[in-house]
């Protein structure tokens, strides 16, 4: 789609009339209506006005004219996955699970590999080939070959290691210890637990990206553990196949 039918389409399907989204990213509705029949585009400003509006990138606002990549990862990158600055506006560089509220979540290669390779490996593409594969893209990628510039020179590994020092501290019966936190996006994970009354509840936002990890238990079974954290809290849940009947284990603020 063009520019002109992309505003359109955002500004029907999010209600607004053209003077409702004029007042929103501060122009005039002859403006709006200017974009929408193709006579103009929205300036750079503009445009970042509008992408925070609808939480689109700015390539999509533009027509897709690039496909994007993720800079750290190399997954190919839609809107929903975007990573977001720390300011809360998309970063259109990387995704969700690479660039979380203006932190880059890796600093080793083979760490990103190893959490790359499960969702990588199928019937026609081997463990050893995907390996293969991400070797070679990885140092190609913006990120890795502006590490030194980037990097945080390790603090975000210290926090990680601090949390699983203090989920391992918690001594949870079952668990085994935690080795690992890899950066997980809230939709993919945030369960609905039951409540003693039988209502359920979220304890997770869809749109924040947490460290996690699965653990199988030492029990045996069916049932895994599921450990999320961030800045703010740990929770230790257990669940069955596929995130079926979650129970909490524990909820600790930090």
């Amino acid at each position: 789609m063009s520019t002109k039918d992309v505003i359109y389409e955002l500004r029907t399907k999010n209600g607004l009339s053209q003077d409702e989204l004029a007042e929103k990213v501060f122009v005039t509705r002859q403006a709006v209506s200017r974009w929408e029949t193709g006579e103009t585009v929205p300036n750079t400003e503009t445009l970042k006005l509008l992408s925070n509006l609808f939480g689109v990138s700015i390539n999509t606002l533009l027509g897709s004219p690039q496909k994007l990549i993720c800079q750290c990862c190399g997954m190919p990158l839609e809107d929903e996955i975007l990573g977001r600055n720390k300011d809360g506006s998309l970063n259109e560089s990387y995704c969700k699970w690479c660039y979380a509220d203006g932190t880059y979540t890796y600093s080793d290669m083979d760490d990103l590999i190893r959490v790359c390779l499960p969702h990588m490996v199928n019937e026609s593409f081997s463990e050893e080939a995907a390996r293969a594969y991400m070797k070679q893209l990885l140092p190609t990628l913006d990120y890795w070959k502006r590490y030194e510039e980037l990097s945080d020179n390790g603090q975000f590994e210290e926090f990680k290691q601090r949390l699983i020092d203090e989920i391992n501290d918690l001594h949870i019966e079952g668990m085994p210890k935690v080795e690992a936190l890899n950066a997980l996006v809230g939709s993919y994970v945030n369960l609905a637990y039951p409540l003693p009354g039988g209502a359920k509840v979220k304890f997770l936002n869809d749109n924040v990206t947490y460290l996690g990890n699965q653990l199988e238990s030492e029990f045996g079974g069916e049932r895994c553990f599921g450990v999320l954290a961030n800045m703010d809290f740990i929770l230790i849940c257990t669940y069955g196949c596929d995130g079926a009947d979650p129970e909490l284990v524990l909820y600790k603020k930090r």
